[in-house]
């Protein structure tokens, strides 16, 4: 980008307040969420003194003080971390679908689940099963949507358990 020197005060202002909504994206994050994304120590620190605050003007406060410490940061990686950790990125989404046509195999294949287990040794196979099972044997749209939701969950908590993409 260009030097401070070479920026008109619009452009300073703008770039101010595009780090100001990183950061309040930043804390909209669970902790869980916010440990997948590079930050700072100060900036994590600011972050969870951030949700300390009751009032809404020391919230504002700080997310003034989030974006200033913003600057320091490389918020390409802080970027692309978010995009992942929302669900935005193109592997967010491949992973996504990998997991619903995972889902959908368990739940009409029979021999889906060997093979799953097969790619994935560590799973909790009779927890699995029961996701499954109860998917299969759900009586009504919302008691499979329900076991479907359940079966997604468990999916996809296992692969983030793993480290590896599903």
């Amino acid at each position: 980008m260009h030097d401070n020197d070479e920026l008109s005060k619009s452009e300073r202002k703008r770039d101010a307040v595009r780090l100001q909504n990183l950061g309040r994206s930043l804390t909209l994050l669970n902790a869980t969420q916010l440990a997948e994304v590079p930050l700072a120590d100060d900036l994590a620190r600011a972050i969870a003194d951030y949700h300390r605050f009751p009032s809404n003007e020391a919230k504002r406060r700080q997310l003034q003080f989030i974006g200033k410490l913003m600057r320091k940061v490389d918020t390409v990686a802080v970027e692309a971390a978010l995009e992942l950790v929302e669900g935005r990125s193109a592997r967010a989404r491949f992973e996504f679908r990998q997991l619903e046509a995972w889902r959908d195999r368990l739940t009409s294949d029979p021999d889906a689940l060997t093979e799953y287990l097969r790619e994935h040794p560590q799973s909790d196979r009779q927890a699995l099963r029961h996701h499954i099972e109860r998917a299969r044997k759900a009586k009504d749209e919302e008691q499979r949507r329900t076991a479907h939701r359940a079966l997604f969950r468990f999916l996809r908590d296992a692969a983030h358990s793993d480290g590896q993409p599903d």
